[in-house]
This record gives structure tokens, C-alpha cells and sequence, in this order.
């Protein structure tokens, strides 16, 4: 006899990967205060080491700054993820990037969203530092500390867990 009754299994936490090949850090090391101090959200941060940004995690692109610097990601529960490619970099008006999305399109977490020309960030005096950033954290219980390592693109980088 079949059970449609099924309890539901606890929510495990949802995995959130890095977007760039680099070096993962916390947000609060970041040398930036609106970041470092989680004033948009909490999250993590990544010192790429190679220019290809991929998709932290599944959802729409619900935001594309006419910059190029930033890109928003909305997950089907309604978390708002912002992926921030730099510090400072929205004043290179959108040069050093190259973005393969449209806003409105959904996109799986390790997808190739835009490539970041790293040298010309820095050539700049700008820090190419990438940071992911939950900004509405109202949707979350528990946001899992970082471990700084080595990472590539689409690897773990943190865990999240929804309310």
C-alpha cells in the first residue's frame, strides 16, 4: 500500500558554490565596510585567481547593473543573492566585463554568467575581490561560516539554510 501521507524530510541546508577560482575568504575580511560588515547581507567573498564568473546558485537573473559590476540571482524561494565582481569597479563602467546573461533569464548554480578581465581590474588600483551576498536575510535561519581555502568555480563554498 502506498503512503501519499509521507512526511516531509527535514529541509537539509542548500549549498551555495563559489563563483570564481580562487581563494575563499569571509565576508568580514573583505577590505570594503559595506561588505566586511554585512551591511547589504551576509555571505562570502573570493579572491579569484581566474576571470570566469558561474552562478552561486539556481534561480532567474533579477538583476543586471548597466555597469556590468554586479548581477542579482533570485532563487525560487525568493532569496535575492547579489554577486559583486570588485570593489569600487562600477566606476570602470562595465570595461573589464563581459556578461552572457539577460536579466530575466534562469540560470543553474555553476553556469557561466560573465567573464572578468582581472588584470585590467587591478591595472586599475581596483581590488577584483568577488563577493555573494544574501540581501534579504529575513529568508534565512543560518548562513555557515567559511572556511578560507583554495576553490574552483562551482565548488561548495557555503551552506545556507532556509526558515
Amino acid at each position: 500500500m502506498f503512503n501519499f501521507f509521507k512526511k516531509a524530510k527535514k529541509s537539509e541546508g542548500t549549498k551555495v558554490v563559489s563563483p570564481v577560482t580562487g581563494d575563499l575568504i569571509p565576508l568580514a575580511e573583505v577590505n570594503d565596510d559595506v561588505f566586511s560588515q554585512k551591511m547589504l547581507g551576509d555571505g562570502f567573498a573570493v579572491k579569484p585567481s581566474e576571470g570566469e564568473v558561474v552562478s552561486p546558485i539556481s534561480g532567474t537573473i533579477s538583476t543586471l547593473f548597466p555597469t556590468k559590476h554586479a548581477i542579482g540571482v533570485k532563487t525560487p524561494e525568493g532569496l535575492e543573492v547579489l554577486i559583486h565582481l570588485g570593489l569600487d569597479t562600477v566606476e570602470l563602467k562595465g570595461e573589464p566585463f563581459d556578461v552572457q546573461v539577460a536579466q530575466g533569464d534562469s540560470v543553474k548554480a555553476g553556469q557561466k554568467l560573465a567573464d572578468m578581465d582581472l588584470k585590467k581590474i587591478t591595472d586599475s588600483g581596483l581590488d577584483d575581490t568577488v563577493m555573494v551576498v544574501y540581501t534579504n536575510m529575513d529568508l534565512l535561519k543560518e548562513v555557515k561560516d567559511v572556511d578560507p581555502k583554495p576553490v574552483k568555480a562551482g565548488d561548495t563554498a557555503q551552506e545556507i539554510i532556509f526558515n
